[in-house]
């Protein structure tokens, strides 16, 4: 079954889903599972101009084995495909934009891009989808917008007189471009790794700043822990907390090995920016020709302002996916689901919910694309049930 790519977006429809990521895409593939129809039922809005989402525009040297485990989107094996056997020769950004793009096909998800969401606002008894390519009335709006357009640079004085290069992690292309420089590698995460080592032999330098200690762990268990402290600062509406200052960084046999050699041997922070470096806490001074702000992302929500969901603590209060304050929206890929695993179970749930969300707004809903009377919906579940149709909360997931 091949979908469609580009195209407008239509008038209106039940379903707005913003991002062809894996959290997007996971959620399409269950909303269309449950009997919705692509284009009908359901609309994928993606503002990128190829399928995978934010991996198209990382780094080429940028290797699945280098990158966090990228989980297959559910039914990618009946295509015969899974990125536990891709080639891990070829650029990461190369296999899941090439694989995203047989899934949409596959599936006929009908991906609309470059589409890019302004706004979300309430209309009426439902949602309007402002795009510049057109408004979209929705009944439900699934996010998935992801981090990266938003990535996070600390404010430090003296920035702005610093007469180098600076970069955040979107903005960083290849080792190359920093040949002979010395470099100040800023932030602690798996990105700020990646980028030392790449770097290694080619510039000039390399110089580590992380706010924290750094640690290289081999815990099974960091991640879980990390998920938990997510979700409970997205049920709080608090700001979320780094995954990574939850899991430590891998202890892989190359990060030991370049911990050892002195390359991954991280300072603490500086405390001011000069033009031509930056002054340690001691007071020292390290002449740097480039700065790259490996400092993690914050959730792409802005076209979500009109909507006034952020709390006093700072943050947008979200429970099993769904938005505390207004619930015909659901965060897809948001907090403890910011990963393809945590994505991919997301999207089950997310999309239970949303058909749940429909069908208690009308009692029953009947049409092409769409579902019939009786359809089933999932295990135990049903549209058409009668009385016993449970709501958006009740739904098992």
């Amino acid at each position: 079954m091949e979908g469609g790519r580009g195209g407008t977006p239509p008038g209106a429809t039940d379903v707005v889903i913003i991002g062809a990521g894996q959290a997007g895409l996971s959620v399409a593939w269950h909303l269309r599972r449950l009997g919705l129809g692509p284009g009908v039922g359901f609309v994928v809005l993606d503002r990128g101009p190829d399928s995978g989402g934010a991996w198209q525009f990382r780094w080429e040297s940028l290797r699945l084995d280098d990158a966090h485990k990228v989980d297959d989107l559910p039914g990618m094996r009946e295509m015969g495909l899974s990125f536990a056997t891709a080639d891990a020769a070829r650029p990461a950004r190369d296999v899941v934009r090439d694989y995203y793009e047989r899934y949409e096909q596959w599936f006929g998800l009908n991906v609309l891009r470059p589409v890019r969401v302004t706004s979300v606002r309430e209309e009426g008894t439902g949602l309007l989808v402002a795009t510049d390519k057109g408004d979209i009335a929705a009944r439900v709006v699934v996010n998935a917008s992801g981090t990266w357009a938003r990535p996070f640079r600390p404010y430090f004085p003296g920035a702005s007189d610093f007469r180098g290069v600076q970069v955040s992690t979107p903005e960083y292309r290849a080792a190359e471009d920093f040949a002979g420089a010395r470099v100040l590698v800023v932030g602690g995460g798996t990105s700020a790794v990646g980028f030392l080592r790449e770097l290694e032999g080619i510039a000039a330098s390399t110089v580590w700043a992380t706010r924290r200690p750094v640690e290289f762990v081999d815990d099974p268990q960091g991640g879980v822990r990390a998920v938990r402290r997510a979700d409970e600062a997205a049920r709080a509406g608090l700001p979320l907390p780094s995954i990574i200052s939850g899991t430590g960084l891998p202890a892989t046999e190359g990060n030991l090995a370049a911990r050892d050699r002195g390359l991954l041997v991280s300072r603490p922070m500086f405390t001011e920016i000069e033009p031509d470096g930056v002054r340690w806490p001691d007071g020292s001074f390290e002449p740097v020709d480039a700065i790259v702000w490996a400092t993690g992302f914050r959730a792409e929500l802005t076209h979500l302002a009109p909507m006034r969901l952020r709390e006093p603590g700072g943050g947008v209060r979200v429970e099993d996916g769904r938005a505390v304050r207004e619930p015909r929206l659901f965060l897809a890929g948001f907090g403890p689901q910011a990963s393809t695993i945590g994505a991919n179970r997301a999207g089950r749930s997310i999309a239970r919910q949303v058909v749940a969300r429909l069908r208690a707004d009308e009692g029953e809903v009947r049409g092409e694309g769409l579902w019939t009377t009786g359809a089933a919906v999932g295990p135990g579940v049903s549209v058409g049930s009668g009385p016993s149709w449970c709501t958006a909360s009740e739904v098992a997931v």
